[in-house]
């Protein structure tokens, strides 16, 4: 899910660029009608018959590496003294060496010199818990690990006054700065005949060590910095200066090698070391899933979310026989040299250097040698050979989509520990050790239910095998279930973190999982907690309308999925409420529990009536997002109430024109329509939300539609750096939309899978493991397209070619299994054959063949081969 700065307390051009809403599909909406033109585009005109292709086709669009030893594939750039950098890409190729002079000793100021600032940060713990100044001194004082810290963030201009015992020529100076806060722009000022002069000015700095000559010595005992705009970081747009060096002293150039792994990878790097000097050289390793944000830091470290010791990179001291390092947490010496160990990233940077704090046990200068780098991949591993369901089509686009988001998943899908999940208090004994799905490879590597909306679902339809996955974190949540019903949304913070709408997932994902996988156990085992959660906590949060609102029995600090500050009646909450009572009523219905099932549907519907009576905007022909403040309508709330079957086919309708009016973007839909929530919201994109909006678009008959949106979404994600995986959120321009933070592998924006799945090739589950299921194809311009979908009883195939004048599809059903097929028709009249036996002559059928608006329903096909035909007429 994506982050709100509080959680846990809470590139390149191309074509079309985390709980909602993974479209909560329950019983309802994976059944629900969809309405698709039978008409071909120019590529389903071109084919007529079903393509021939061998079987292993579709392998070649699989992402995941072939072994758990993954290696990078090319070098990107060096910096300083290295030799043969692509030595490294393999072992026994040569090495690859890094070498730096000893620098000489730094310049220091005269006894008696005095520092004061325009304000100063308090004293704290620090990060490393021990007691800290911010003082003005601290940046004359000789010592690089104390630092000057104002206390104005993203406020200027910012001084630092240095005061000399007595007038002396001053041939520049050097400023050594954090890279917690770079200066960026300053000058540099002295106290000459009664009066501050310039003498010298420095813009766009984004170095830490910056040397500032003057253009001619100043003869003065008064120094004056003036800072007028910082780098930005996680820590906050402050001035911090660690060391103001009397004489400016050029860095010499730290020498790096910057390697490309291709993609984003998950996992342990190893580092061979063939050797090094005998001082203790260090490396210091800089991680990155994208290269606008790799720099001298890590994109994201959780040693620095957990304000523990990492400096945003992951350090070793090399011994002078090399060594084969393997970069997991902890410290290499005492409480010096610590590395983060697990990383997600695509772009990786090794810089001979040291931090200051480090010294002696590792030292910024020396030589060293490398003889290979390597990732040991953690995730799952999906090769050809792992893949139970697949899917391949006519448009290639497609296809790459649907195999990265495969990737995506897989990368997220990986085993509970304790030293690489999030560390704001998300460890947990219960889950060590079991494998579960993260919220994304990176960053949030805890498992959120939420998410499991969409992930979960992508892992039924790929790796079966992995369905534990899901049923370890469902389990565990409900496990930890508070007494008044809420089940918590994650571990994080100890199980606590307050989420309004997470309860309502936890139903319609335990839903899917028993749909999915047949498990009557699981549904048995945690029935109870179902009953607890739709009986008694959301009860206490719905108002006398029978709505739930955001607010009641103290909720109004809740967050949701996006920790967005809304409250009292919400389109969204409520269509997912609905969503999880029908749900749930499924649930029940099949454990025979047929009294809950009749007063939750009854629920259901009942609140159903109260979102159209009470939140339906007729101004806009769109759901309003809340019933009180700023009008806006949300791309959540107007997808599930389609989705969920609150709005019929005249609002469905008026609701997606609305989207299309008001929220397309080259990168995708907007998930709001204005900026009222927050300035940019009308330029967000969460594929997240966007999928049940895809699925609404298919089963509302907007086939092109929602593959159009497929195509700016996934199209932008696949075409912009790191490429292949799905993002955690799309900004303004199509930007990462919280900068280096944002997650670039996120398991919740892989809904483009189960809706080629499901809605484009049309196949779904109607009950609990595949005992009925449907085949429902929505082809749009797309000629062609085959798959398989692993059910406990055997894989499910289909396949379809979309030709001029006929639709020929055909389904290969697992034993102990029946379903129906429900053939578009375009609004033409049509026959449809079972090979020579007409089962539709276009007016009537035979063995219970129907027409249902748009379709031709073929009922009861069992166990074998069906392959049907719809011949347009007329």
């Amino acid at each position: 899910m994506p982050s709100s700065g509080n959680k846990g307390q809470g590139p390149e051009s191309g074509p079309n660029r985390r709980a909602v809403v993974a479209a909560g599909l329950g019983t309802a909406a994976l059944s629900a009608s969809g309405l698709s033109l039978l008409g071909a585009g120019s590529a389903a005109a071109a084919a007529n018959t079903a393509p021939r292709l061998g079987k292993d086709a579709w392998h070649r669009y699989v992402q995941a590496p072939a072994s758990t030893t993954v290696r990078p594939v090319k070098t990107l750039g060096t910096t300083g003294q290295v030799t043969r950098p692509d030595a490294l890409l393999k072992p026994g190729g040569g090495v690859t060496v890094l070498s730096r002079p000893q620098p000489p000793a730094a310049p220091k100021w005269p006894e008696g010199t005095t520092a004061v600032a325009s304000s100063e940060h308090a004293g704290n713990q620090g990060n490393d818990g021990k007691p800290r100044t911010y003082v003005a001194a601290n940046a004359i004082d000789g010592d690089p690990d104390t630092f000057w810290n104002d206390d104005t963030s993203a406020a200027f201009p910012d001084t630092l006054t240095i005061t000399l015992p007595e007038v002396r020529a001053l041939p520049g100076l050097t400023l050594i700065s954090n890279s917690d806060g770079v200066p960026q722009d300053f000058t540099v000022e002295t106290w000459q005949d009664g009066a501050w002069t310039q003498a010298a000015s420095v813009t766009k700095n984004g170095v830490v060590q910056r040397a500032v000559p003057f253009d001619a010595p100043r003869t003065t005992d008064k120094v004056r910095i003036t800072v007028t705009a910082d780098q930005d970081s996680p820590k906050g747009a402050f001035t911090r200066v660690n060391e103001v060096w009397p004489e400016p002293v050029a860095p010499v150039e730290a020498p790096s090698v910057t390697i490309d792994f291709g993609k984003v990878v998950v996992g342990y790097p190893r580092v061979k070391f063939t050797s090094a000097s005998d001082n203790s050289p260090g490396v210091r390793l800089a991680f990155s899933e994208t290269r606008q944000f790799l720099t001298d830091r890590s994109d994201f470290t959780r040693a620095d979310q957990a304000g523990g010791a990492g400096r945003g990179t992951d350090q070793f001291a090399v011994p002078a026989k090399g060594a084969d390092w393997k970069d997991v947490k902890g410290f290499q010496f005492g409480d010096k040299v610590f590395a983060d160990g697990l990383h997600g990233f695509r772009y990786l940077k090794i810089t001979l250097d040291a931090l200051d704090t480090d010294a002696p046990a590792a030292l910024p200068w020396g030589t060293v040698s490398i003889d290979s780098v390597s990732l040991e991949f953690t995730a799952y591993l999906g090769t050809p050979d792992t893949y139970r369901g697949w899917f391949l089509c006519s448009d290639d686009d497609l296809n790459r989509y649907w195999y990265g988001a495969a990737y995506t998943n897989e990368l997220v899908t990986d085993t509970f520990r304790r030293d690489d999940v999030d560390p704001r208090n998300a460890w947990s004994a219960s889950l060590e050790g079991k494998l579960v799905l993260q919220d994304g490879a990176k960053r949030d590597r805890d498992p959120y239910v939420g998410d499991l909306a969409v992930s979960a679902r992508t892992l039924y339809l790929t790796h079966d095998d992995a369905a534990e996955a899901a049923r370890n974190v469902l389990a565990d949540l409900a496990d930890h279930q508070r007494a008044d019903g809420w089940i918590p949304p994650a571990s994080i913070n100890n199980y606590t973190l307050p989420l309004f709408d997470y309860p309502l997932w936890w139903v319609t994902c335990s839903w899917d999982y028993v749909l999915y996988t047949g498990d009557r156990a699981y549904a048995t085992r945690y029935y109870p907690q179902l009953l607890k959660v739709l009986d008694t906590w959301y009860p206490s949060v719905t108002d006398d309308a029978g709505l739930l609102s955001k607010g009641l029995n103290g909720t109004g600090g809740y967050g949701d999925y996006a920790f967005l500050d809304r409250t009292g009646r919400i389109t969204y909450y409520n269509a997912n409420y609905v969503q999880a009572l029908n749900d749930a009523a499924s649930l029940a219905t099949w454990l025979g529990n047929s009294a809950d099932a009749a007063r939750w549907s009854a629920r259901a519907d009942n609140v159903a009536k109260a979102v159209d009576t009470h939140l339906w905007d007729e101004a806009a022909g769109a759901y309003l997002d809340s019933a009180t403040g700023p009008v806006r309508h949300a791309q959540d709330g107007n997808s599930i109430a389609i989705t969920a079957g609150i709005a019929g086919a005249e609002r469905a309708a008026a609701a997606l024109d609305h989207r299309d009016r008001s929220t397309q973007l080259r990168y995708g839909n907007a998930f709001m329509d204005n900026d009222t929530i927050f300035g940019g919201a009308s330029q967000r994109v969460y594929a997240f939300t966007s999928y049940p909006e895809i699925v609404a678009r298919f089963d509302s008959g907007r086939a092109e539609s929602a593959l159009d949106q497929i195509r700016r979404t996934y199209g932008w994600m696949d075409s912009h750096d790191p490429g292949i995986t799905n993002w955690e959120g799309i900004g303004p321009n199509g930007s990462l939309y919280e900068d280096a933070y944002t997650s670039m592998a996120h398991g919740w924006s892989t809904g483009v899978l189960p809706a080629l799945t499901h809605q484009l090739l049309g196949a779904t589950p109607t009950s609990p493991g595949y005992a009925t299921w449907e085949v429902r194809p929505n082809p749009a311009s797309v000629a062609w397209a085959q798959g398989q979908l692993p059910t406990p009883h055997g894989p499910l195939g289909v396949e379809w070619t979309n030709g001029k004048e006929s639709l020929t599809v055909t389904v290969r059903v697992p034993r102990s299994t029946a379903g129906t097929a429900a053939l578009p028709t375009g609004g033409q009249r049509v026959v449809v054959r079972d090979g020579h036996r007409t089962l539709w002559d276009g007016e009537r059928g035979r063995a219970g063949v129907r027409r249902d608006g748009d379709r031709v329903v073929v009922p009861d096909l069992g166990p074998g081969t069906h392959t049907l035909t719809v011949v347009r007429v007329g």
